[in-house]
């Protein structure tokens, strides 16, 4: 899908090459934005659009695999949460600082993104994040789950890495779930899942102890009808960051009269644009 907004081109320390798209004033408040799993940047742009018109300036960061990105995952070209932390969103806020000369920024996520916005709040940065939101995001851990599809999702954390390492990439769009992911970046988000911890790799990398010294205020906004992501699990996730001030809220139909579920959001983005202008403007 085209589209006309500015963009701008940011390279990693390991060469990976993408694109911020750039909506908003120029002069306004700078939220770097981070989609979920197997979302492209493109998709959020009516979301920047709308909070364009309340004066927010919104850099929606492009994953490893889509859309702008120099990568697609296939066997023997591979990444995860180590290559999306220590590489792309460091490169993605200094673009986004030194593009906007802006001393400290704002950073969100929806879903997965939520989970990597808080972890990278979480870690030293060259430029400080001063707030954080959080849209339909939690911790995919399956013990948080009702109880009608717990054991359905302990059973998806153990299968899908399996298929991704069986093809050297995991080929969500065949498989019904995500998109075209690679291998590792499953077995990260999987083990997570298990275990409920932010905690990967061999040796082992634990990002709980720097979760749990955050002290950054927290928007969490929930959607009315999102299964993907129950009350339960955005507590989880919230828990492991006890310092933090958390403002709550649930996005409801409204005026609208439009479900709101895990995805819907974006796509009539009016109501989470209006709580993110009433909570964070």
């Amino acid at each position: 899908m085209a589209h006309d907004e500015r963009t701008l081109a940011v390279e990693a320390a390991d060469g990976h090459r993408f694109e911020l798209i750039d909506v908003g004033p120029i002069d306004g408040p700078v939220l770097v934005f981070l989609p979920g799993m197997g979302i492209s940047a493109r998709n959020l742009i009516p979301f920047g659009k709308t909070l364009a018109e309340r004066g927010l300036r919104l850099m929606i960061h492009e994953w490893r695999g889509n859309g702008s990105s120099s990568l697609r995952a296939r066997r023997g070209v591979d990444w995860g949460y180590d290559e999306l932390l220590d590489h792309d969103l460091p490169a993605a806020l200094d673009a986004a600082g030194a593009a906007s000369g802006r001393s400290a920024v704002w950073l969100g996520g929806h879903s997965l993104g939520a989970q990597l916005a808080c972890l990278a709040a979480a870690r030293s940065s060259r430029i400080p994040i001063e707030r954080l939101l959080i849209i339909a995001g939690g911790a995919p851990y399956w013990r948080r789950y009702p109880r009608s599809i717990r054991y359905g999702l302990l059973g998806m954390l153990h299968v899908l890495p399996a298929i991704a390492r069986t093809f050297g990439h995991y080929p969500g769009r065949r498989v019904g779930f995500a998109g075209t992911e690679a291998r590792q970046l499953m077995i990260d988000w999987a083990r997570t899942g298990r275990s409920g911890r932010y905690a990967w790799g061999r040796p082992e990398r634990d990002e709980d102890p720097a979760l749990a010294a955050l002290d950054t205020p927290i928007l969490a906004l929930a959607m009315e009808h999102d299964w993907w992501v129950p009350a339960a699990s955005t507590e989880w996730l919230l828990g492991k960051m006890p310092n933090a001030a958390v403002v709550h809220e649930t996005i409801t139909a409204g005026e609208s009269g439009l479900r709101v579920d895990h995805f819907s959001w974006m796509r009539d983005p009016d109501a989470t644009t209006e709580a993110v202008a009433r909570r964070m403007l």
